[in-house]
């Protein structure tokens, strides 16, 4: 459909990108004016990972300075966009009869402003966020993914927010620009090579892929959200890579559109 907007991975990276202005920032920014406006957004991020499907359902959620020891300029930023209840309450239609709990306690949290906040600075665009269920397996959320995809046809941006390789324990702190692990460009390479052939069943099983997706997914909750946009992928939908890097040898920007 002409009408059809696309599902987009965005690897959000260190909080700090939040403040940043650089080619990933930029890279953001430009998403947002070549892609058409949605009318709302279905943010999966994964900082909200957890037993249970969740949506959110607040009307003015809030802006969640959810992580620590970064500068004070970084937790006096607010992303004030609405939410959108109805949009809610479509998502746990869709889902069924998969259970998701209505949340009036959770916000936004980083994963979806700190990027959002570049892709649509305004913040006048409603968003919801979608729970990871930390309780099933990936190919659970490939599979809700594609339950999701209808969205794409109403005027939804499905947003999935995390980092294709994060390995923090290997991450160079001191040292952002630092040269990338070999297995991480390995990783990153194999990754978009999947991902241009359509072939998902390894990325679905990503632990047969070997040592460099153990090195790259230590924990799967940075990894999953790609799944939710792969899933939501329709026949013929176009595959760009708007984003790409890796930072502190550990930790990749990559970025992955579906249509």
């Amino acid at each position: 459909m002409a009408n059809r907007l696309p599902a987009v991975f965005l690897g959000h990276g260190n909080p700090m990108q939040t403040l940043a202005h650089n080619d990933y920032t930029e890279a953001w920014r430009q998403l947002g004016l070549d892609m058409p406006r949605p009318r709302a957004i279905l943010a999966i991020s994964a900082h909200w990972y957890g037993p249970g499907a969740a949506v959110t359902v607040a009307t003015a959620p809030r802006t969640l300075h959810d992580f620590g020891g970064f500068p004070r300029e970084l937790y006096q930023i607010q992303y004030p966009a609405p939410g959108d209840p109805g949009l809610a309450g479509s998502i746990q239609r869709l889902l069924a009869p998969v259970a998701v709990s209505a949340d009036e306690s959770w916000g936004l949290d980083h994963g979806t402003w700190s990027v959002l906040r570049h892709v649509y600075p305004d913040a006048d665009i409603p968003v919801v966020q979608l729970r990871i269920d930390a309780t099933k397996g990936p190919d659970h959320h490939f599979d809700i993914g594609r339950m999701l995809a209808p969205l794409r046809d109403e005027g939804v941006l499905i947003v999935g927010s995390g980092n294709l390789i994060h390995n923090l324990r290997m991450y160079a702190w001191d040292r952002p620009l630092r040269e990338p692990y070999d297995w991480a460009v390995r990783f990153d390479n194999k990754v978009r090579e999947l991902v241009r052939e359509g072939d998902f069943a390894p990325l679905i099983h990503y632990e047969a892929l070997g040592r460099d997706a153990t090195l790259s997914i230590p924990t799967p909750d940075h990894y999953l959200p790609l799944l939710y946009v792969l899933g939501a992928r329709r026949p013929g939908d176009g595959i760009r890579f708007p984003v790409s890097g890796i930072e502190g040898g550990a930790l990749s920007m990559l970025a992955v559109q579906v249509g």
